[in-house]
């Protein structure tokens, strides 16, 4: 049984397990993202969308089995190879050993942590709004290690090298990937 993936179905299996809201929120700025890369790079924008909406289905439930978990739930679902491995592949070398292979996914190992900096940056802004965020506030916050600790710095580095962009242009694209869901975001 495999089914093709819709982001109805996508919303539908990422809320029956995740009720946080800053982790639906999350979601959806990743699925933003996402989206506005794969415009950018002339890719399929639902899939990638999809991917980045669902990429954190198993999180809330099973934090210490992130990424395994993910594997089982959507293989129980029919979900194809293919959007599993890139789900598992933003888990690279922090909950998993699945590389991220394709370009997708390593814009979504590269963002994942990324939109968690900007909306913390932005959160820090008087009118908290992502209206006007500039990428050198954004770099600013980044050089803090104190600031957003929990975002794996490392990580982003890392996903920039393997895309072969620099880290100032990737902000930049996550910047406007979220801005376009800015209310959605509550940002």
């Amino acid at each position: 049984m495999s089914i093709t993936p819709t982001r109805d179905k996508a919303l539908e299996l990422l809320t029956r397990y995740n009720k946080s809201e800053s982790l639906l929120k999350h979601a959806l700025a990743v699925e933003a993202v996402m989206r506005h890369f794969a415009g950018k790079l002339g890719e399929d924008v639902e899939k990638w969308g999809i991917i980045g909406l669902i990429h954190d289905v198993d999180y809330e439930m099973y934090p210490d089995a992130h990424c395994i978990k993910a594997r089982e739930i959507l293989e129980s679902e029919g979900w194809p190879e293919d959007y599993i491995h890139a789900v598992q592949s933003h888990g690279y070398k922090i909950c998993t050993e699945v590389r991220p292979d394709h370009t997708m996914e390593k814009v979504l190992y590269t963002i994942d942590e990324l939109t968690g900096l900007i909306t913390a940056t932005v959160l820090m802004r008087p009118d908290k709004r992502i209206e006007g965020l500039e990428v050198r506030s954004v770099i600013k916050k980044w050089k803090q290690k104190s600031f957003a600790a929990g975002v794996n710095r490392q990580i982003i580095e890392e996903g920039a090298q393997m895309l072969g962009m620099q880290l100032y242009n990737i902000i930049e694209d996550t910047i406007k990937g979220m801005q376009k869901e800015a209310s959605a975001l509550g940002l």
